[in-house]
Order: structure tokens, then sequence, then C-alpha cells
């Protein structure tokens, strides 16, 4: 019997209730902002033959458009940062014909607008066979500027440049189909 009694004693306890309060402290994850490059969907540029005259040929294109976005709270962005998206081209090859990236110049063009005037497009650069302006003559060999900022800091969003290319080739240029690689890189100071 005392076997009985124990189970009825420890039934009651059962039906007791007792709370416990809970409770959470959910920080916010946002994510820290970035600075990045992008490229518009393309199927690469095809240059085709515009302005050509007895002292070159000339061949010309659009950049597709380049996007830089900065999303950086102005907390994120050191003193006295800048950015700046630079520009090469490699030698432009057909089969056993080569043509120096010197030959290729562009002329870039900031398609969105800059508030505080901050961003700012890239001069331009001609081939090493001039195009008669007044840029300089030294192609898209080294790291030619395309767009930047003075000041990350005093601006930040997104901005949208291109840059009408041009290469210009001696008259006698071997014919063929050529290919290059321009490639663009985004600085971060």
């Amino acid at each position: 019997m005392a076997l009985g009694l124990a189970a009825s004693a420890t039934a009651a306890v059962a039906d007791e209730e007792e709370g416990v309060d809970l409770s959470v402290v959910i920080d916010d994850i946002t994510p820290p902002g970035q600075l990045t490059l992008t490229v518009a969907l393309n199927d690469g540029v095809v240059l085709t033959e515009e302005g050509s005259d007895d002292t070159a040929r000339q061949f010309t294109g659009t950049l597709p458009t380049v996007t830089v976005s900065d999303t950086r709270t102005a907390e994120e962005i050191p003193d006295g940062a800048f950015w700046a998206v630079v520009g090469r081209a490699s030698d432009f090859v057909g089969g056993d014909n080569t043509i120096g990236a010197e030959h290729l110049g562009w002329r870039p063009q900031l398609l969105s607008p800059s508030p505080t005037g901050n961003v700012a497009e890239g001069e331009p650069v001609s081939s090493v066979i001039p195009d008669g302006t007044s840029a300089p003559a030294v192609g898209l060999v080294g790291q030619e500027l395309l767009v930047s900022t003075f000041s990350a800091e005093e601006e930040t969003g997104s901005w949208d440049v291109t840059a009408e290319l041009a290469l210009r080739t001696p008259t006698d240029v071997e014919p063929g189909e050529y290919h290059s690689v321009l490639t663009l890189s985004l600085f971060d100071q």
C-alpha cells in the first residue's frame, strides 16, 4: 500500500506548473558597406572601322557600362580615402601578327551625376598615332584613369561610366582578326 500512496503523491506534483521568463537581445547584423566594381553584361566589344584617313586606320567602339558602388557609411571610410578605376589593354593578337596596346585610346564619360563634384571621369588618352586632339598619345599600355573620387567620405552612392574606344593603326596594318583584353581595376586608397 505504501507504493500506491507514493504514486498518488507524485501525480499531484505533476499537475503543478511553474514558468520561466525568457529573454533575448538580437543585435543588428547589417553588413558593413562595400566598394564594388561591376561591368554590364556584354558579349565583348567589336571595334569597327570609322574615321580612317591617309595617316591611320581607325576602329571604334564603346566600353560597356562600368558601375562603381560605394555603400559604406562615413564611419567606415578612413579620413582622406579616395578610390580610382584604371584600365589597361593587352596587345591585340591575330595569328602571328600583333598590334601593340599603345594603339588603343579612350575617352571616358561619366554617365551618373556627382552631386558634390568629387567623382569625375579620367582624361582622354590617344593612340600613339595621334588622333588630332591634345590627349596624351600613350595608348592604354599603362594604368590609365577611367573614373575616380577626390574624397570618398564626402560622396557615396553609385556611378556609371563608359568610354569611347579608338584603335588607330598604321595604314598598312596586316589584315586579320585581332583580340585583346581590357582589364579594369578598382583601387581604394
